[in-house]
């Protein structure tokens, strides 16, 4: 088991080293400098800067070192979780990171549970009714969630709810009202992939022959499919379930810029647009750190779940 931490530990690691390294080659790729977008953002006239003031300005932020020398300089930075400076805003990426994350978190955790809820309640429902009309409409359910995109429906909720009721407002992040429907829409995507791996999964296991004893013994079906068969369908739905949550702070940037709320997504959003390296790099590193905790988690959890997989840990 320790040998199997380690090396999950290891993996992970890796995946952060990944994710800095890539963002750094993207945004030292383009064709833009970020001095002179900062620069043109402030209403400066650029060709009005002699040579000498545009170096000490790059001097600032280490911008006139090889590229080699700036990748392993800010490499070691964040190892120490010092980001340093933003190169658009021009204070710490750590001051600008801090006043945002509450409110992607926010976003997060209630969206994470209405996903949740959501994706196994359907499935669950699904395997559930034996009425074949009600079962194939709610089986067809999650295919039309994932298939229609998150702004379109954040749109339609705004329409819907914002509009046309007047139950929650449309923009802004006043109450727990204006959570409401950019909550639903960041967990909907998800709620229908999980729901569609899900019915699939309790389908399977209810063919399986443990099943069958089961209900040999006079068990009823809401209590097989309660005890036996959502323990055991839900173990591949763990793996899915990981990625989604990995993926909620991208998805921020969507939905933050429907519903204007000012989390994460935004800050990212304008970051990339600006070429400002250290704030993107730090934004990035925060998802993936979130993605790679989340799975690291759920393989813990599978090693409580499946003795199988406690066994594979052990022998290696």
């Amino acid at each position: 088991m320790p040998r199997y931490l380690a090396g999950r530990l290891a993996q992970a690691l890796a995946v952060l080293w990944a994710a800095y390294t890539v963002v750094f080659v993207i945004l030292h790729v383009l064709p833009s400098d970020p001095i002179t977008l900062q620069l043109s953002a402030g209403g400066a006239d650029i060709s009005q800067l002699t040579p000498e003031q545009l170096h000490i300005l790059k001097d600032r932020y280490d911008l006139n070192d090889p590229i080699l020398a700036q990748y392993l300089h800010g490499l070691w930075n964040a190892l120490h979780l010092d980001f340093g400076m933003s190169l658009t805003q021009n204070v710490t990426v750590a001051s600008l990171i801090t006043d945002k994350i509450a409110s992607t978190l926010e976003l997060t955790l209630v969206s994470v549970p209405l996903m949740v809820i959501g994706g196994v309640g359907l499935a669950y429902l699904t395997s559930y009714v034996q009425w074949r009309p009600a079962r194939t409409l709610l089986a067809r359910l999650p295919a039309v969630g994932v298939s229609l995109p998150q702004f379109f429906i954040g749109l339609l909720l705004i329409q819907a709810f914002s509009f046309s009721l007047h139950w929650f407002p449309a923009t802004g992040e006043d109450s727990w009202r204006s959570l409401v429907l950019p909550a639903v829409t960041l967990s909907l995507l998800g709620a229908s992939m999980l729901a569609q791996l899900l019915i699939r999964s309790f389908s399977d296991t209810w063919r399986e022959p443990y099943i069958t004893t089961a209900r040999a013994k006079g068990l009823s079906r809401a209590r097989v499919q309660l005890r036996h068969v959502l323990r055991n369908a839900a173990l591949p739905a763990l793996t899915l379930l990981g990625i989604l949550l990995g993926y909620t702070v991208t998805n921020a940037v969507v939905i933050e810029s429907i519903f204007s709320r000012d989390g994460l997504g935004q800050l990212a959003e304008r970051a990339v647009l600006g070429q400002d390296v250290p704030l993107v790099q730090a934004i990035v590193l925060i998802a993936a750190a979130g993605f790679v905790l989340v799975n690291l988690l759920v393989d813990l959890l599978y090693t409580l779940l499946d003795p199988r997989v406690a066994a594979a840990a052990r022998a290696g």
